[in-house]
């Protein structure tokens, strides 16, 4: 599938399922250490046969996508949000829908807050744009890096695993440090129907997190899952049911 230079200087690679559907797109974000494939192509199958048109980036950096390497520099959600916003004027979606697993949970919901016009729906799993107390331990824990697995670095061509480790972790501290607002402060600013999915065993993602953001959405939903943080492999079914509920309803 293809690649493209957008506006912000990057070169996002992107795949496509059910191109020809109608209706408005569903924009569908990978995670850290992910691609358009790697994490999410199971989901993004599904949504196709359910008739959704669905496309999915790869995050700059990651995979295919351009610059390497990959880095996370102070307020790097703020970074991914403008280039996907910027991949979709580069492809000129003016509508869709936005779903995020993770660190691209993250960029939904500060996408969903930056433009408020242009999503119809957004949800994410594993995301809850704010990062208090609780997530410092588990974040300071990844430090090492020993949890990156041999093909990821191969994929995304890391050249130093500490370094990249090292980089997300403090990116991470910085907004616990300053208060933990991710995307906290655009959540009055959304206004398409918001979905949050958490799994009841993710340490980096507090329920609590969750409400405090959904207090202040208008029109939004946490469902919880007897899962971790890959709540899509840990309880496909359920989610892909709850996930779809939403489109559609969305849709409608």
């Amino acid at each position: 599938m293809p690649s493209i230079v957008i506006s912000t200087g990057a070169t996002l690679h992107y795949e496509e399922w059910n191109a020809q559907a109608e209706g408005v797109p569903v924009v569908v974000i990978h995670g850290m250490l992910g691609t358009a494939t790697v994490n999410l192509e199971e989901t993004n199958q599904f949504l196709a046969n359910e008739g959704f048109h669905v496309i999915a980036p790869t995050l700059r950096g990651y995979g295919k996508s351009l610059p390497k390497p990959r880095d996370f520099p102070i307020g790097f959600y703020r970074r991914d949000t403008d280039d996907v916003l910027a991949f979709l004027d580069a492809l000129n979606i003016t509508q869709c829908h936005i779903a995020g697993y993770s660190d691209g949970g993250e960029i939904a919901l500060m996408g969903a807050g930056l433009q408020p016009k242009r999503f119809v729906s957004a949800s994410s799993w594993g995301a809850v744009g704010f990062f208090g107390e609780a997530m410092r331990p588990v974040a300071q824990r990844l430090v090492n890096g020993e949890w990156i697995k041999p093909f990821e670095i191969e994929m995304h061509d890391i050249k130093n695993v500490m370094q990249f480790a090292t980089q997300w972790v403090r990116a991470i501290v910085n907004y616990i440090d300053k208060g933990g607002d991710v995307s906290l402060h655009l959540a009055p600013m959304i206004e398409c129907p918001l979905l949050l999915m958490l799994g009841e065993r993710d340490t980096l993602n507090p329920a609590e997190y969750a409400e405090r953001f959904l207090a202040q959405v208008k029109h939004g939903k946490l469902t919880l899952f007897d899962a971790g943080h890959p709540i899509h492999t840990d309880q496909p079914e359920a989610f892909r049911k709850t996930l779809l509920a939403h489109l559609k309803s969305a849709s409608a």
